[in-house]
């Protein structure tokens, strides 16, 4: 079935139809009930009116006689919820005072050498290690680096074209991932056919997305999920495209990019007059650097200034540092998470960074360090974790990383 805008629309109307319906239904049975009630009230008043119904004028004698005003005791729920009203600190569900939890990784690919390790040992084979870590939080995000399809035709002049299997979506879902950006350089590598079976499969599972689409208003279009009286809204763009043909446009589908920040901007404000919390997953840098390059670090900012909470990066394929800019978070390379192994260790060094956010925005972060052998994330023994830990501390700007994975703001 392949994904379209109007399959999403028509859904969608559908969906709004049947609530409109529902309500119109709802709003007439109240209406009836409300004439029936005024009416019963009228005649009742008439006929108290007509007979000096004696019970109605204790009744109003009783209202104003301030010694039974004086002498009636409280109602025990009536002065809790009056406390909770008044409550200074704001500790009820859904306030500022409660938190959301996070896990966010880099790269997921289901595809390739990996695709051959899953259908050995089982499509769970690649998260046994580091699903303990992912379930745990309220929600969980990643880069999906692939697409998922049996269709389309491979992209020409790669070095490298992946085609995961619609087998391994069940297992991230299971895995314990909420939504997966789609806004990267491999999404589009078997063309629109394989990114819209890619966006259908994610449907199905109960997984969002965001980061391409039918057309750019798609693409860019934020997602949202809802968790603990929170909304938090997921903008995915990327800086590294193949080709100019991949970019979404207004009657061409595709990716939303990152080149001209603009739309991203305008998406970014967008989910933040619709979501207590904004989180920006962008594809961006140079591969195995270990710092940004400026137009990470540009844009990231540009991406805090207009409202996003966290930005979180990949594509370097390594670990980057960290950043405090103006009370909001940016990670500038989660690296590889679920990925082909290289004989380059460092490309193997990965982990799974914490997030607890406020409904205002607020968040505190944790890294937990993972090496990932033969595609398989799991927690670093202890000595090296600390040594990873100490690295990335060396090369993150106005934050440190502590032994025990608590990043820290330092300006």
């Amino acid at each position: 079935m392949t994904y379209s805008r109007s399959r999403t629309h028509n859904q969608q109307k559908s969906k709004r139809r049947s609530r409109t319906r529902f309500l119109l239904v709802l709003i007439g049975i109240l209406l009836s009930c409300i004439v029936i009630a005024g009416v019963l009230l009228w005649v009742a008043s008439n006929n108290d009116a007509d007979s000096g119904n004696p019970k109605s004028q204790h009744t109003a004698s009783s209202e104003s006689d301030p010694v039974t005003a004086e002498t009636r005791q409280p109602d025990p729920s009536e002065e809790a919820n009056a406390n909770a009203t008044d409550d200074p600190t704001g500790q009820t569900q859904g306030s500022e005072g409660d938190s959301l939890s996070f896990s966010f990784v880099g790269d997921i690919l289901p595809a390739a050498k990996v695709l051959e390790l899953m259908k050995i040992n089982g499509f769970d084979y690649p998260f046994r290690g580091a699903k303990e870590a992912l379930a745990k939080a309220d929600i969980t995000a990643g880069n999906l680096e692939t697409p998922i399809t049996v269709r389309g035709t491979p992209a020409e002049d790669k070095q490298y074209v992946f085609r995961g299997s619609a087998e391994a979506i069940p297992e991230i879902k299971n895995a314990g991932f909420d939504f997966l950006s789609l806004a990267n350089n491999h999404t589009l590598d078997y063309g629109w056919d394989g990114l819209s079976d890619t966006m259908d499969a994610l449907d199905d599972a109960g997984l969002k997305h965001a980061g391409s689409g039918i057309d750019d208003k798609e693409a860019y279009t934020p997602a949202y999920i809802e968790s603990k009286g929170m909304t938090v809204g997921f903008v995915s763009v990327t800086r590294v495209v193949p080709e100019v043909g991949w970019k979404a446009d207004r009657n061409h589908p595709g990716v939303a990019e990152a080149y001209a920040p603009d739309r991203a901007v305008a998406a970014i404000k967008e989910a933040k007059s619709n979501a207590d919390i904004v989180v920006v997953m962008v594809h961006w840098g140079v591969e195995r650097a270990e710092r940004p390059v400026a137009h990470q670090t540009d844009l990231a900012h540009r991406f805090v200034d207009a409202g996003a909470d966290l930005v979180i990066g990949s594509h370097p394929h390594v670990l980057q540092g960290f950043e405090a800019y103006k009370g909001k978070w940016i990670a500038y390379s989660l690296g590889n998470f679920v990925f082909s192994t290289t004989t380059s260790s460092i490309t193997s060094e990965t982990g799974v960074l914490h997030a607890s956010c406020g409904k205002n925005g607020s968040c505190s972060l944790n890294f937990e360090p993972m090496f990932a052998t033969n595609s398989q994330p799991a927690p670093m023994e202890e000595s090296a974790g600390k040594a990873l830990l100490a690295r990335l501390s060396t090369v993150s700007y106005g934050a440190t990383v502590k032994e025990d994975g608590t990043i820290v703001a330092t300006n």
